[in-house]
């Protein structure tokens, strides 16, 4: 929805701050470089309009009394239930306010209610305590720089390069190479972390308000399963600009946009290597005006110098230029898009891994690298040092889902809001919705895979609805010839190991 800007310091010009502002003008350019100043904190707003579109409901946003202001990124979809619950008198009709207003009245407990993705930023004007929080799965993005009794904080890391040293961590670079992803709250850079999700920070002192159970528990019946997706994507269809899909074909996207019935749905593939057969399939059943992007080998490289070089950032995967790419041409009929994301790690579509976990006694870590890792070279302390926190679970199954669920969608989650909202386009993920998180954790993979059948669930409820070519066919999902990108480069080999030197190199300013 949108981009913000937080900084608590004595020395930083309100110059420097917009300049910082502008670099991430284009995750908000229906209202940009919004600006307030309060002693030593400066907050800046950039606004992507997509819930009450008058001017009404931009940001910085003020409490009725003018003491509280706030910046916020994200969406709360049940902003209006809320309102009627807690009878709050809402002047726009923006879940800015409704947040606002909710917090004052029931102060943190108020994160628990919201449904939806967000980082936001609270400032009291009279006794200069701000807090800060982030959603429960890290949607959307929220980074910061510490130093020097100085707080700086961002929905993206490039602006706070602005203030504090470029020097890259040697600790991510390595998680970087061997599992296309950083962890534990690293960025590349070593003065920049990325604030925890499901977490809350009331002037510097972060607390935890959300844990997800993974303990075991009994599978939900077709009615309730089918009740929650439907509700999710219901939720996510609220907007007051227009709504589109994604559509590779694959059972994910073709249910969402089954659920969704948008007009406008959206892939992309190289002209040897693509889903446009399937996702017209689906496209053709639905009615959508379906858009088949198609980019080659130049498009490509050169997209991912563009977006490493502006971000400042290393791409996790090659399909995240594909997603950008696509975005980009999706803006002209789309500022929302619905995606798949987050139904690989509830029903467990990375069916290897989680079966190697379900046959496991006992939890090993060498087993976990085979089928996780991406390098070509062994690394097993970081491996081990992304796989700790999640120890605590003890059964392999769980220690495994708890990683996906966590961990490893944040990289994915990162990708899509980085691809999307540098095209001014909100991503929307139905199966993020937190019921469906919490009511999926724990249950079995025998329910899951039913008769080794992956995802076996989605494919029984929805039958009926979508083609039987997208219920049969084999996950793929926005394929990348990597080998036939990279040759003829200059890299060690032809795999994803060349597509972290080409990303490091871009980054560094040598290629």
């Amino acid at each position: 929805m949108c981009g913000i800007l937080f900084a608590k310091s004595n020395r930083i010009t309100k110059n420097e701050f917009i300049n910082s502002l502008k670099i991430i003008k284009h995750r908000g350019p229906d209202a940009p470089l919004c600006f307030f100043q309060h002693n030593d904190f400066m907050l800046g707003h950039n606004r992507l309009s997509i819930m009450d579109l008058d001017s009404r409901a931009n940001q910085p946003f003020f409490s009725d009394d003018q003491r509280y202001v706030m910046i916020y990124n994200g969406e709360v979809y049940n902003y209006k239930e809320l309102a009627s619950q807690y009878m709050i008198e809402m002047k726009t009709s923006s879940d800015t306010e409704l947040i606002l207003k909710l917090y004052l009245k029931i102060g943190s407990s108020m994160l628990n209610k919201l449904n939806g993705m967000f980082s936001l930023i609270i400032l009291d004007t009279l006794t200069n305590e701000y807090f800060i929080a982030r959603d429960r799965l890290g949607i959307k993005p929220l980074y910061y720089v510490q130093q020097n009794n100085e707080l700086i904080i961002s929905s993206e890391v490039a602006p706070l390069l602005k203030f504090t040293s470029a020097n890259l961590d040697e600790t991510a670079i390595r998680q970087y190479k061997k599992m296309r992803n950083f962890f534990n709250n690293r960025t590349i850079y070593k003065n920049i972390l990325e604030f925890p999700p499901a977490h809350f920070s009331c002037n510097g002192k972060i607390s935890k308000y959300w844990s997800n159970n993974y303990s075991e528990k009994a599978p939900p019946s077709d009615e309730e399963l089918k009740y929650l997706i439907e509700s999710a994507v219901n939720y996510r269809k609220i907007s007051d600009v227009s709504v589109g899909s994604y559509l590779s074909g694959g059972l994910d996207s073709t249910i969402v946009t089954a659920l969704a019935n948008v007009n406008h749905t959206w892939t992309i593939g190289f002209a040897n290597e693509n889903e446009f057969k399937w996702s017209k399939i689906a496209a053709d059943k639905f009615g959508t005006e379906h858009h088949c992007i198609s980019i080659n080998r130049e498009e490509f490289l050169e997209t991912a110098r563009k977006l490493i070089t502006e971000r400042k950032e290393l791409l996790t995967v090659p399909n995240e230029v594909l997603i950008y790419f696509m975005t980009l041409q999706a803006k002209s009929e789309n500022s929302v898009i619905l995606s798949g994301e987050g139904a690989d790690e509830l029903f467990f579509g990375y069916d290897r891994i989680f079966k190697w976990a379900a046959a496991t006694t006992h939890w090993d870590i060498k087993g976990f690298n085979d089928f996780y890792s991406y390098g070509s070279h062994d690394d097993i302390e970081i491996i081990e040092d992304a796989i700790n926190p999640y120890l605590e679970h003890q059964k392999p199954i769980s220690i495994v889902a708890s990683f996906f669920q966590e961990a490893h969608l944040r990289g994915l989650l990162r990708r899509l809001d980085n691809s999307t909202m540098m095209c001014s386009v909100e991503a929307r993920s139905p199966f993020l919705d937190f019921r469906l998180v919490e009511r999926l954790s724990g249950v079995s993979i025998e329910y899951k895979m039913e008769n080794q059948v992956v995802k076996a669930p989605l494919k029984r409820i929805f039958k009926d609805l979508l083609p039987v070519e997208v219920i049969e066919r084999k996950k793929i999902g926005f394929p990348v010839p990597l080998t036939d990108i990279f040759a003829g480069q200059k890299a060690h080999s032809v795999s994803y190991d060349s597509w972290f030197d080409f990303n490091l190199a871009v980054l560094e300013g040598n290629l």
